[in-house]
């Protein structure tokens, strides 16, 4: 199983878009002081995920969001998901 996901950094008021095999490990090494772009920051939460069963079908979303290039479409993917399981808005 492979995962698309989304974090958010408060600090930096930033969204970071990524894909993995192993989520939970991944995001302890972005929360890492690193030189990367999601380094030196230590608060990055995921605030979307979407499952694929191959790594070119997860490449292929990440890269299509990526290409997006635009806060208000990554709010909007991130307030439907969360519309469909609980309500929450993300502004």
């Amino acid at each position: 199983m492979f995962y698309v996901y989304i974090l958010y950094s408060e600090v930096r008021s930033k969204y970071y878009v990524g894909f993995t095999s192993n989520l939970e490990e991944r995001l302890k090494k972005h929360n890492t002081n690193h030189s990367g772009f999601t380094g030196h920051t230590g608060d990055w939460q995921v605030v979307w995920t979407e499952n694929f069963e191959t790594k070119f079908e997860a490449l292929k979303r990440e890269k299509q969001i990526k290409s997006w290039k635009s806060k208000t479409l990554i709010r909007k993917l991130i307030n439907a998901a969360r519309s469909l399981n609980s309500g929450e808005e993300v502004i």
